[in-house]
């Protein structure tokens, strides 16, 4: 932040830091963090409690997550909470905010390492909606 706030030439330091600035592609991002993990799609997509055609859809990109759909696959592949941070931006969905109750509930969970089904349980005795589950707003 401080060579972009110190350069004269806005166009010459994106053009400098070209590599640096891309986001990561979500698709690439996740793959790549299953490799870490040594997990393969199928078991992911099984942890994550999404259905098998509709995750191969998402893992492969040709359909675009939700944000609940990014989560349930951060937990399905173990992710830690500054991972499962990443994955939302490659998404380019919102981050998780410790100040609304439903996210502290899923940050809690991502941070204690909990199985989705453990955290779709607190999150239904906290009176909230469940991951994936669609929401009258």
């Amino acid at each position: 932040m401080r060579q972009l706030f110190k350069t004269d030439n806005l166009g010459r330091f994106l053009q400098d830091h070209e590599e640096q600035l891309k986001a990561p592609d979500f698709c690439s991002l996740l793959k790549t963090l299953c490799e870490e993990k040594k997990l393969s799609t199928a078991q992911v997509i099984e942890h994550a409690q999404i259905e098998r055609t509709y995750g191969y859809q998402l893992l492969s990109g040709t359909r675009r997550p939700s944000r609940d759909k990014v989560l349930q696959l951060a937990f399905g592949a173990g992710l830690s909470v500054a991972d499962a941070q990443k994955l939302l931006r490659a998404a380019g969905k919102s981050p998780l905010y410790p100040k609304l109750k439903r996210d502290a509930v899923i940050l809690y969970g991502l941070h204690k390492r909990f199985s989705i089904l453990a955290v779709q349980e607190m999150l239904v005795d906290c009176g909230l909606t469940m991951l994936g589950e669609l929401r009258n707003e």
